[in-house]
């Protein structure tokens, strides 16, 4: 079993990279491999929704030359998905936004290719906005047919400056328990799709 993390903040180091650590540390406790990929501060364009996708059906945006393709292959080898983003007015990071509006598409046009996947959603916020941001990745999972586990909170961190993250008891408790969560249902489902 295997889970894909993508960090949508262009801080690599920052609160969304924490705590997408905090997760993948208890799933690697549980046995299960983890990779994490840096997105955030790269450049990439938007869904153009020419619909390509539909005609070729291989599984790949026609855009190339960005790191969307890439992001797709690690999907479809992976278990799990992890999405990971600050709130930028109330809502995704651009990087995460593009991911999943391309991924969306191509997912879409490839007989639900990332249906009975599990997916999960970590969003670093200052104040607010937070929950709109993490809808919006879960909106890719849920119309993906993938499967969302819950956790003790919304999966959020309130942490604005570098290292606000370590400080939210909350927060890391949350993640954890995410972790936990995802391990679980990902032993219970992997070789079922």
């Amino acid at each position: 079993m295997k889970v894909v993390a993508f960090n949508g903040s262009p801080r690599r180091d920052g609160n969304t990279s924490k705590m997408i650590e905090e997760v993948l540390g208890v799933l690697r406790e549980e046995g299960i491999d983890t990779e994490a990929v840096q997105i955030g501060g790269n450049s990439v364009r938007g869904c153009t929704a020419c619909n390509v996708c539909f005609k070729t059906k291989d599984r790949r945006c026609i855009i190339d030359g960005d790191y969307v393709n890439g992001c797709i292959e690690k999907m479809l080898e992976a278990d799990g998905i992890i999405i990971g983003s600050p709130t930028y007015f109330a809502d995704v990071s651009p990087e995460v936004k593009a991911l999943i509006d391309r991924v969306g598409m191509v997912a879409l046009a490839n007989d639900a290719m990332l249906k009975r996947k599990v997916g999960a959603a970590v969003i670093a916020v200052r104040r607010g906005g937070s929950v709109h941001a993490f809808d919006s990745i879960n909106h890719l999972f849920l119309i993906s047919q993938m499967i969302v586990p819950g956790s003790s909170y919304w999966n959020l961190s309130i942490a604005w400056k570098k290292g606000d993250f370590e400080g939210d008891g909350e927060g890391i408790r949350t993640m954890r328990t995410l972790g936990q969560n995802m391990a679980w249902l990902l032993k219970r489902t992997a070789g079922n799709s």
